[in-house]
C-alpha cells in the first residue's frame, strides 16, 4: 500500500475545483438530511479520536491547508481505501483540527483512486449519497495516485457549502 503524505501546495490549491454548495450529481439527486444524519450518527464514535486510531484510522501526512482553507489532519483507514467500496456509514478518512489542545472531528472524506490513472477520463468516477466526487486529479504528495475525493464538512460548518473541499473556518 502507498504511503501518503497530504502536503498541499498552494498552486495546487488554487487549481482545485470547489463544488457550491448544494452541489449535486448529474441524476440531480442529492443527499437527504436523514442520510446525512445517518452519516453523522455512524461517525459519532470517532469524535474520539482514540475510538478513531483502534477502528484503524491512523493520521496521514501534516494538516492540509491551503489559500482557500484547510481540510485539517486527516486519519485514514486503509482498509477501507483499498476495499474498492464507497460505504456512505464507512468514510475513508475522518477529517480532524486540533482545538484547544485537543482533536476535533470536523468533517468525513471519501476517497478512491482512479482507475487507469489519466486525468482526462472519468469513467469511472465514483459517487455517494447522489454526489458526484470531485476529480480525477493529481495526487497531492509522491506515491499519492490520481484519484477521486468528497468532503463532507458533517461536525463543522463550512461557509463554501457542506461538500466543498476547503474549510476557511479550518486552521492548522
Amino acid at each position: 500500500m502507498w504511503t501518503r503524505t497530504i502536503a498541499l501546495a498552494g498552486a495546487l490549491a488554487a487549481s482545485v475545483a470547489l463544488l457550491p454548495a448544494g452541489s449535486v450529481s448529474a441524476s440531480g439527486a442529492g443527499p437527504t438530511k436523514a442520510e446525512l444524519d445517518a452519516v453523522r450518527h455512524a461517525t459519532e464514535r470517532f469524535r474520539d479520536v482514540r475510538v478513531a486510531r483502534r477502528a484503524g484510522y491512523m493520521p496521514e501526512g501534516p494538516c492540509a491547508s491551503s489559500p482557500l482553507g484547510a481540510m485539517g489532519q486527516h486519519y485514514m483507514n486503509e482498509r477501507l481505501e483499498s476495499d474498492g467500496k464507497i460505504d456512505p456509514l464507512h468514510p475513508e478518512a475522518l477529517l480532524y483540527e486540533k482545538r484547544r489542545g485537543r482533536w476535533r472531528l470536523n468533517g468525513v472524506e471519501y476517497f478512491r483512486p482512479d482507475r487507469d490513472g489519466q486525468l482526462t477520463t472519468d469513467d469511472d468516477r465514483p459517487s455517494v449519497l447522489g454526489l458526484a466526487f470531485e476529480g480525477p486529479m493529481e495526487g497531492h504528495s509522491p506515491g499519492m495516485p490520481v484519484h477521486y475525493d468528497l468532503h463532507a464538512w458533517l461536525w463543522k460548518s463550512n461557509p463554501r457549502g457542506t461538500f466543498s473541499q476547503w474549510n476557511p473556518r479550518v486552521r492548522c
